[in-house]
């Protein structure tokens, strides 16, 4: 009894690792997804997405998004959707956050995404 409980634990605990390992855009967005710098201060994402692709569910600390081209996107973050036309040249803020996104244009669309890795005062 005592080694099936402590099975039990181990997987309960491996399972809840598994999303935090998911969670990376350089990750879930796969080869649309490329670190262009990564230093002890931020880490900058060069992010491209065919019409129609995703992010992957993912998240972000605070950050900065800046976007190369225009686009739609379509976010879903807590299982809420929204729809965002994006122009380029456009910049935005956003403190920690999970979510997906998925280009809702007919255009392939390019972001910058600047990860600050301590949180901003």
């Amino acid at each position: 009894m005592k080694h099936a409980t402590l099975r039990v634990v181990g997987l309960l605990a491996a399972a809840a690792a598994l999303p935090c390992l998911a969670q990376d855009l350089a990750m879930t967005a796969g080869k649309g997804a490329k670190v262009i710098l990564d230093n002890d201060k931020v880490r900058v994402i060069e992010l491209t997405v065919a019409p129609e692709g995703s992010t992957g569910l993912h998240s972000h600390g605070d950050h900065i998004v800046y976007f190369l081209t225009a686009g739609e996107a379509k976010q879903t973050t807590d299982g809420k959707t929204t729809i965002t036309p994006r122009k380029p040249g456009e910049i935005l803020w956003s403190g920690p956050v999970m979510h997906e996104t998925v280009n809702g244009g007919k255009a392939e669309t390019r972001t910058l995404i600047i990860e600050l890795k301590s949180p901003a005062r």
